[in-house]
């Protein structure tokens, strides 16, 4: 997938506003298994998965959905004045993923959530949990981290002194949109007590929680948190793997959790 020629918009009510959601299906249209639902990452979009969600769905009888959230990618982009609070990821999770989930008929999704996404997924899971199929967590964030905020902090540098804006504008419609909304948050003081490693007890789905041992916004302390508040999480730690296992090792990641997805104990 590289964005743009199958992607189309759904409509999502959402405080008074009307948000364009820039969607995409791949993979198999009949699928008999609950449908994935990609949640990307803090500078993600639907073109930067690039094929990977496809390559997972299409090599396993899946079908998924890729989705831009508000801000990123095709999407409405977030008004320049606007400041996102550390509760940003609650709302996508508790507002705006009900609503797109209604709009598109879709009633018990697997989550398949990258970085902030995995977070996002695991808020979902924890308040819709009987909505929940289950949940793939890669590079999840539960509360925040020095590591984090030091990598965050030279992303800042690099998309003031660096050609990061013109490479984020080939994915976003609006690059300093998708930029502050994710880079302000997580940098404001205000963002450094936030943690949701209690918020998560209430999870009953099947918990996959991926790390690569080299990640460098956060420790593997991220997923052992989950394990320790849902001991019947499958912990995956991916050597020779940075933050981003779905192109560091597309191959080991999608057939991890394309069996953990397909695994009969799972089905309801």
């Amino acid at each position: 997938m590289t964005g743009g020629s199958g992607n189309v918009h759904t409509s999502v009510a959402w405080r008074g506003r009307t948000l364009r959601v820039e969607t995409a299906w791949v993979g198999a249209a009949q699928s008999r298994h609950p449908p994935v639902v990609f949640l990307h990452e803090g500078l993600g979009s639907v073109a930067m998965w690039k094929d990977f969600p496809a390559r997972l769905c299409e090599a396993h009888g899946l079908r998924g959905l890729v989705f831009s959230r508000y801000g990123y990618g095709r999407s409405t982009p977030k008004p320049a004045d606007e400041r996102w609070t550390p509760e940003f990821m609650h709302q996508q999770a508790h507002e705006v993923l009900p609503a797109l989930f209604d709009a598109l008929d879709i009633e018990k999704p697997w989550l398949f959530g990258h970085s902030d996404g995995g977070s996002i997924a695991l808020l979902y899971a924890a308040r819709f949990s009987e909505r929940t199929a289950g949940v793939v967590a890669v590079a999840p964030h539960l509360f925040v981290e020095d590591v984090s905020i030091a990598s965050i902090e030279k992303a800042r540098e690099a998309y003031a002194s660096t050609d990061l804006r013109s490479r984020l504008g080939r994915y976003h419609d609006d690059p300093d949109s998708a930029f502050r909304g994710w880079n302000d948050v997580w940098l404001s003081p205000a963002f450094r007590d936030w943690n949701i490693e209690a918020e998560i007890a209430t999870i009953r789905c099947p918990v996959l929680a991926v790390q690569g041992e080299d990640d460098e916004y956060g420790t593997l302390e991220q997923i052992r948190a989950i394990a320790r508040r849902l001991p019947k999480t499958r912990l995956l730690v991916i050597p020779k793997c940075g933050h981003s296992p779905h192109r560091d090792q597309p191959e080991l990641l999608a057939d991890n959790a394309a069996r953990f997805i397909l695994d009969p104990s799972h089905s309801s």
